[in-house]
């Protein structure tokens, strides 16, 4: 007897192996940067910057001998320190960051060697803003395979390296900080139950940083012109940001029959307050099931999904339906659900 499409998709025995989230840590560096500070800096003030964006302060890691890879490695050595994990148990580290501290190595060979992750390997994925969603719903596959056991997934960001401090649009956004989380193995049905992720290319232009690929190497040119930071045209990507969410949530919940009321937390990129609640809105979620930060850290990016994890793993209990949703420049977005494990 065939069985019906819808039925082979969304038919999962106990058994199967899922890929189950058991912990979960976050790291900002100590130094703030507060809205009254961007004061001094730029034409700009307190009150405009939390209307349009509901931040109020920033994490920034002043450090010039200290980078991303520093972040993500105090991130991971909490993780493994809550969990008990050694780190030679580790079996694969995907690092998501769009500020790596090199071109190569690449940043999560540096946090293995750093932590004394002698048994695993690793390789970074960047897709902007998604690339913490991207990455744990990659390394949750090599878990549903079978291949491996202990998978870290680290998001981690030092945007503070990209960012014009002379751009009032752009440096009122951004902070920095590092979030990570262990995969490992579950058939009691807990985990990542379904993903949809998509890319469209079309946005390249209005998100991006110009200078330092191939395509425009570093010159007195591009340091002149102020290619290396961050430029960002807001009204299409604040667009964009809401049609691609909603898009993904909306996708996930009728993938899975499910309503707003079966979801505990949805858990969105951490960009702008207005976008987090134009997404709610549109999909009748109430704001006190959005987890959101935004107010104390900014937008740092790959960072921003699991620092919220971290933030509210004490409001989640086994068996909770948790939607994790992105949106990044490229245009980069998904959505994915899970079944919190503990």
């Amino acid at each position: 007897i065939e069985l019906p499409t819808f039925v082979i998709l969304n038919f999962c025995p106990m058994s199967q192996i899922r890929a189950a989230i058991k912990g979960v840590y976050g790291y900002v560096p100590a130094d703030v940067l507060s809205n009254k500070d961007l004061e001094t800096m730029v034409d700009t003030n307190d009150e405009w910057i939390k209307a349009r964006t509901g931040i109020e302060e920033r994490h920034i890691l002043k450090d010039p001998e200290k980078a991303t890879s520093f972040m993500a490695t105090q991130a991971v050595q909490g993780l493994l320190a809550k969990t008990g994990l050694s780190p030679l148990d580790i079996d694969l580290l995907i690092c998501a960051s769009v500020t790596p501290d090199y071109f190569f190595p690449d940043t999560g060979t540096l946090i293995c060697y750093n932590i004394g992750a002698k048994n695993a390997f690793a390789y970074d994925i960047q897709a902007a803003c998604s690339g913490f969603l991207f990455s744990a719903t990659t390394g949750a596959k090599f878990i549903e395979s079978g291949a491996y056991k202990n998978v870290v997934v680290v998001g981690a960001d030092k945007m503070s390296s990209i960012v014009d401090y002379t751009d009032r649009a752009t440096c009122i956004l951004f902070g920095d900080a590092a979030g990570a989380i262990l995969l490992q193995p579950n058939t009691e049905g807990f985990g990542l139950r379904d993903s949809w992720m998509r890319v469209d290319g079309v946005g390249a232009e209005f998100l991006y940083m110009k200078g330092g690929g191939s395509r425009n190497p570093a010159t007195h040119e591009t340091i002149d012109n102020k290619w290396h930071y961050i430029f960002q045209d807001g009204k299409p990507v604040f667009k964009a940001a809401v049609k691609g969410m909603s898009e993904a949530v909306n996708e996930i919940l009728k993938r899975n029959n499910l309503s707003p009321d079966d979801i505990r937390f949805v858990v969105p990129h951490q960009a702008n307050l207005r976008i987090i609640q134009a997404v709610a809105d549109y999909l009748k979620f109430p704001m006190e099931r959005v987890m959101v930060n935004i107010q104390k850290y900014g937008n740092t990016t790959s960072g921003t999904i699991p620092l919220c994890l971290w933030e509210w793993e004490n409001q989640l209990k086994p068996g909770d339906h948790v939607i994790l949703t992105s949106f990044g420049g490229g245009y980069t977005w998904g959505a994915s659900l899970w079944t919190w494990a503990y």
